[in-house]
């Protein structure tokens, strides 16, 4: 950028505001007497029709505040970037020059987008340069529901894979089944019982739910009546033949294994959201399990638990569980069974995390030895610079007693593993209580826009695959209620207002892109588009709602830059419905057809840099916008 100097931490290139901070930042320099480094912290982007914002006491000086404000206003002088300030004590106000910041907003929206250019888009940037960063969400259970928790890990998952991606990083895409454990032993017996190899080949995953929901009863039964428990007794010795590495068993383990990848590979497409690998704790070598253990007994981690520990541990997450605070593993919530055998443990009452066994008596490994290990591993692997964990606020306890555990092992990757967490799903269970599968609440989702889409039969013939169409909206209105508040807190799942084209719904913000693609085509062949942007007259946009959207396109790429820190998907939710809303408000107004031809072709490019801004930050919420509907 011409005149502007190098500034620590501005990126004028891929973040254009930046350069107006920047010449904010010179002039505050000059008039208070400030390094323009110092300077440039305390500008921030505007409110209520201001542009940028300096509140002058974050600077600390001596001077009285009235003289400082002075200084800044009596000094200044407009120029290419800045064009006006004004003093309201305690701040100050600037605001920029609209044809430079339509310039070099939409020049580089324009560009970024464009067929010829170099494979970057706007709002993406380079500062994760060389970093490798591992996000581990969705990580079902194998013969058990897709239900709302995993949905979410999965959707918040995909968001902040794509926003590490779009800030440089590389990014480990890693679904961490759960695949191993008494759960699989169940499984293995229910099969034996209950198990038809015509269903689990239409469905693998709804009939080893069947499978499992029938043996559980079994056991829940046994238990009842106080009979011998065969059932849970021959699920742990499965297990132990698993450990062991018993290979009929294990062939058993991997065909369910497969077969149930395969089927959420399916899902996983239909939602948009990839992997790059499919973990599990089966894949948890027991060499690298008997390592950590070594160092566990090395730093004096390990202690014994006595039954009556165990016993009052468990009443504790039983009492948990009914309240909705804890989720536990099969594995976790079966009841101490009674004897002198003794678990390992890991003593983290100090830190109020209780005593968590990582050992039970019989020697089987648990969940949290296997997340443990895992790590090392993956560290081992991957070498990654940071380990995101997508997983629910229900299991707080657990990841707060991981991430202890693998500190005071002083594992090298300790102050490098985060746990983003996300409230509850409420009502997405039948009346009868049963878990809804992921498959009927997108049909479901489909099924209420295609009928909508059935209403307009004229617009229906001017889409080339109503069935996908419809399946696009339903799973972006599922996409975006999950999505549009603040991930911890809890939502209720609300079908009805989630498919409705009225408010902020996933169909409302497909049908906003749907419109902007539609500008270019009605406009064609009377308005066309130069093959050079700096053939558009920017002067022309001048009109308050021109600039406001032009504004927002400059804050994109703000916000893809924050979204690293915050984590916090519904912040993007937020700017596409905000772009969406003042778009909506131009239609009157920054008319395209009948309007002399270069305010045409200027309000055109500006409605195709809005188009192609907000189609990307739908594809940062792993959207697929649309360009009909």
């Amino acid at each position: 950028m011409s005149n502007l100097p190098n500034v620590a931490g501005a990126d004028p290139v891929s973040f254009p505001l930046d350069a107006f901070r920047v010449a904010i930042a010179v002039h505050l320099s000059k008039s208070l007497q400030i390094s323009v480094d110092i300077a440039f912290t305390g500008v921030d982007l505007g409110k209520k029709g201001v542009d940028f914002t300096v509140a002058v006491p974050r600077f600390r000086l001596k001077t009285k505040l009235p003289e400082l404000i002075q200084k800044v206003t009596s000094t200044f002088s407009p120029d290419q970037y800045l064009e006006r300030v004004v003093g309201e004590s305690p701040f100050v106000h600037f605001y920029v020059r609209t044809s430079t910041l339509a310039r070099l907003v939409l020049d580089k929206a324009y560009a970024g987008n464009s067929a010829n250019n170099s494979g970057d888009t706007y709002g993406t940037n380079k500062q994760g340069i060389g970093r490798k960063v591992i996000v581990e969400f969705s990580s079902p259970n194998i013969a058990k529901p897709f239900h709302a928790g995993h949905l979410r890990s999965t959707i918040i998952g995909a968001v902040i894979s794509n926003i590490y991606e779009a800030n440089g990083w590389q990014v480990v895409r890693m679904n961490y089944l759960g695949d191993w454990g008494k759960q699989f032993g169940l499984l293995a017996v229910g099969f034996e019982r209950y198990g038809s190899e015509k269903a689990l080949a239409e469905n693998a995953i709804m009939h080893l739910f069947e499978v499992y929901v029938k043996v559980n009863r079994d056991a829940g039964m046994e238990k009842e009546r106080g009979k011998k428990e065969v059932t849970n007794e021959l699920a742990r010795e499965v297990f132990r033949k698993m450990e062991a590495g018993d290979e009929p068993t294990l062939a058993i383990w991997h065909r369910f294994r497969d077969l149930s990848i395969r089927k959420y590979t399916e899902v996983y497409a239909r939602l948009n959201i990839r992997f790059d690998t499919y973990a599990g704790e089966s894949l948890v070598s027991p060499a690298q399990i008997k390592a950590a253990m070594d160092i566990l007994q090395s730093e004096g981690l390990l202690s014994t638990k006595t039954s009556e520990e165990s016993d009052s541990d468990w009443k504790k997450k039983r009492a948990a569980m009914a309240a909705g605070v804890l989720v536990m593993q099969d594995e976790d919530s079966e009841e101490p069974s009674a004897g002198n055998d003794l678990a390992l443990a890991v003593d983290l009452n100090q830190w109020k995390l209780g005593k968590p066994v990582v050992q039970k008596p019989d020697g089987t490994t648990i969940y949290i030895m296997r997340d443990i290990a895992g790590a090392y591993q993956r560290y081992e692997e991957y070498k990654f610079d940071k380990m995101i964990y997508v997983v629910g606020d229900q299991q707080d306890l657990h990841v707060a007693q991981f991430f202890k555990i693998v500190s005071l092992m002083r594992a090298p990757f300790a102050d490098m593993v985060e746990h983003v967490n996300f409230g509850r799903v409420n009502g997405m269970s039948t009346r009868k209580g049963d878990v809804k599968f992921l498959d009927e609440i997108l049909d479901m989702a489909k099924g209420a826009m295609l009928s909508q889409m059935q209403q307009n039969a004229e617009k229906l013939q001017q889409i080339e695959d109503p069935e996908s169409t419809a399946d696009e909206i339903g799973m972006t209105c599922i996409k975006i209620q999950d999505m549009q508040a603040k991930r911890v807190h809890a939502y209720n799942f609300d079908p009805q207002r989630m498919t409705s084209f009225e408010g902020d719904t996933g169909a409302y913000l497909q049908y906003a892109h749907a419109r902007l693609c539609s500008v270019e085509r009605k406009a064609a062949p009377a308005v066309v588009l130069p093959l050079s942007s700096s053939d558009i007259d920017i002067a022309l946009l001048a009109e308050p709602k021109a600039r406001e959207i032009i504004i927002l396109l400059g804050t994109y790429p703000d916000l893809v830059r924050t979204a690293l820190k915050t984590h916090e998907p519904s912040n993007i939710v937020s700017f596409c419905f905000r772009l969406s809303h003042v778009i909506s408000s131009t239609w009157e107004s920054l008319i395209v057809m009948g309007t002399e031809h270069k305010l045409a072709q200027a309000r055109l490019f500006l409605f195709a840099c809005a188009r192609d801004v907000l189609g990307n930050a739908m594809k940062l919420l792993s959207l697929s916008p649309l360009t009909r509907m």
